[in-house]
């Protein structure tokens, strides 16, 4: 079994609630949205069997994996949630929600752009719900959205530089709109990947 692999880094996750902690990002190609504000190449990628993967990543000292894209549920199964789960290692995925996550998953992050209602069907219960927002795009409505401890907004930036009033707007909706959080970009921040 094999993955198109876009990329693999070693670094700390950068946004979210589990911000600042080390995480071995095994990024994989294809994406089955096109958000204009997307600052991912999912394009391309090479195929790597599985035990290649592992060879690669078992030199980190850090056990969590963070599958990302793209999105990671195109190629992701319960095969491979359990292969490296065998191996030690739990797993996180960022999902923008419009496939089902494969069971063994240790942490959902969903990052919803469309068809909220649907998200819910097909993931009840995530822990963090993520959204991109600029200045003026509406306050998704909770009760829609799966479950979740987290509810976060992520105002989008230009590339590796913040857009203020992305920022200043996400601040005064959470302030009026206290059970949601805000989540910046951090790695961004500090130039890390």
């Amino acid at each position: 079994m094999s993955l198109m692999i876009n990329e693999i880094f070693y670094s700390l996750q950068g946004e979210g609630g589990r911000t600042g902690e080390a995480s071995v990002f095994i990024r994989l190609s294809k994406c089955n949205l096109a958000c204009s504000f997307c600052d991912t190449d999912f394009k391309s990628g090479k195929s790597m069997a599985l035990d290649e993967i592992y060879a690669e990543i078992s030199s980190y000292p850090c056990r969590w994996i963070i599958w990302t894209g793209g999105e990671p549920t195109l190629q992701l199964n319960e095969e491979i949630v359990a292969f490296f789960k065998d191996k030690g290692y739990r797993q996180a995925i960022e999902t923008n929600g419009t496939r089902r996550v494969p069971s063994g998953i240790d942490y959902i992050t969903c990052s919803p752009k469309q068809q909220f209602g649907k998200i819910r069907i097909l993931i009840p219960e995530v822990d963090e719900l993520r959204f991109p927002m600029a200045k003026g795009d509406p306050l998704p409505d909770v009760s829609v959205l799966p479950k979740t401890k987290r509810y976060l907004l992520s105002p989008i930036f230009d590339g590796l530089n913040v857009i203020q009033e992305n920022v200043d707007y996400c601040v005064e909706l959470i302030k009026q709109n206290p059970q949601w959080g805000l989540s910046l970009q951090v790695h961004k921040l500090i130039g890390i990947r």
